[in-house]
């Protein structure tokens, strides 16, 4: 997952790779959860979309959490259709490494979301996370209503602030709406579950969300 030759700029639109038009073809069952990782999913729930670098961690992370029915792992905020993990790597998809959180806001609110996604990770790095260096790796939210745009941006507000006070740099992450989310290959869904040895860079700053 440390690739240190991926470009650190999004290409244009016409610069991105051509991907193709059939989906990833997934195993729909959370192997830690056991409820599905694709729709249709039931209808109290509401689903988030956080990238905040490898997205192994940060997938590990939303499902520990009380309230989340489901986690995956996949790709967004880029222009390659249904890109593979290696198109992404090249930098040349667009595309962020995210996680999409299944939740239910009766037992975990947006909100709470927001507060974990600012504390564990670094979210000042620009197109990096720790030693993983590249625009599949940027800190970002992506919003599914207007209500979450309007949270998330209160939440930077604050801790942008705390931040501030504590003499760490501006915060770099993208607040946009949801593209479509790409899912990433059976191989990365819920890694750290089947390999809990294996890499996670994931690191906060010592701040916390008050």
């Amino acid at each position: 997952m440390i690739l240190s030759s991926k470009k650190l700029t999004l290409p244009e639109p016409d610069q991105a790779l051509p991907g193709r038009a059939t989906e990833m073809r997934i195993t729909n069952k959370h192997i830690v959860t056991g409820n599905p990782i694709a729709p249709p999913f039931p209808a109290n729930l509401q689903q988030a979309l956080f990238g905040m670098g490898c997205f192994w961690g940060v997938e590990r992370k939303f499902w520990q959490q009380p309230g989340v029915f489901s986690t995956a792992v996949g790709y967004s905020g880029g222009y390659t259709p249904n890109p593979t993990y290696d198109e992404v790597c090249t930098g040349l998809t667009g595309h962020n490494e995210v996680v999409k959180v299944i939740y239910d806001p009766l037992l975990i609110t947006y909100q709470d979301l927001l507060r974990l996604f600012w504390t564990s990770h670094n979210p000042t790095q620009g197109m990096r996370q720790g030693n993983d260096s590249g625009t599949q790796y940027r800190s970002g939210i992506y919003t599914n209503s207007q209500q979450q745009i309007d949270e998330a941006l209160a939440s930077k507000k604050v801790y942008q602030h705390l931040l501030t006070q504590a003499g760490f740099n501006q915060i770099t992450t993208e607040i946009m709406p949801a593209g479509i989310f790409y899912y990433a290959e059976d191989f990365h869904q819920q890694y750290l579950a089947k390999e809990p040895m294996g890499y996670c860079g994931l690191c906060g700053l010592g701040i916390a969300f008050d």
